[in-house]
């Protein structure tokens, strides 16, 4: 059974390898997380590791999906910081190892983030995707709503220029509390 879990910092720390070698999975396959390819896994662990500050003051949160010690799957969200924007935090970095998709987790790693953010008073969140991408599929598939297409917005891991399609989704309707996700078989544990 795959399991769901929200990291500390120091739980990040130890994870960087993990999910350095996921980071790189994931941009080798060809997703636009913002990194060229190749990635190294090295490199891609010490980014994660510099996020480890923002986890320790909670204006981060991340989650990995282990597959026994594996970690096939992670999502962030980003919390906003300014006064005026308390109410919204960011979708960041959804992946799922190339060897782990088509199983539904990307869709658990979103619901598990949206009802987190939800619990925590957030009522509207936003992320952005390479347009036509399979994960643009997904956030549409999930009820998010496409606000908007931006040309040549950022280079794919080869590259190429492509567009990034903005999307939001309100989720003040969203039940905060959702421990297993029965239709994938996953254990979603919330509390750090």
């Amino acid at each position: 059974m795959t399991r769901i879990q929200r990291l500390s910092s120091a739980e990040l720390l130890a994870a960087a390898d993990a999910l350095g070698d996921l980071l790189s999975d994931v941009v080798d396959g060809g997703s636009s997380l913002g990194f060229l390819a190749p990635f190294d896994p090295g490199a891609a662990a010490a980014w994660w590791r510099s996020l480890a500050p923002a986890v320790a003051h909670d204006r981060l949160a991340v989650w990995t999906a282990r597959d026994g010690d594996r970690v096939i799957g992670t999502v962030s969200v980003a919390f906003a910081d300014k006064p005026n924007g308390r109410h919204r935090a960011e979708i960041n970095k959804l992946m799922v190892h190339r060897t782990a998709r088509g199983q539904g987790l990307g869709r658990t790693l979103l619901t598990t983030a949206e009802s987190a953010a939800a619990a925590k008073g957030v009522t509207l969140l936003i992320l952005d995707t390479q347009t036509a991408s399979p994960a643009e599929s997904l956030y549409r598939a999930a009820g998010w709503t496409a606000a908007g297409v931006i040309p040549d917005f950022a280079t794919d891991p080869a590259g190429t220029l492509h567009p990034t399609t903005l999307f939001y989704k309100r989720v003040n309707d969203i039940d905060p509390v959702k421990p297993v996700d029965e239709a994938s078989r996953v254990a979603v544990q919330t509390s750090t």
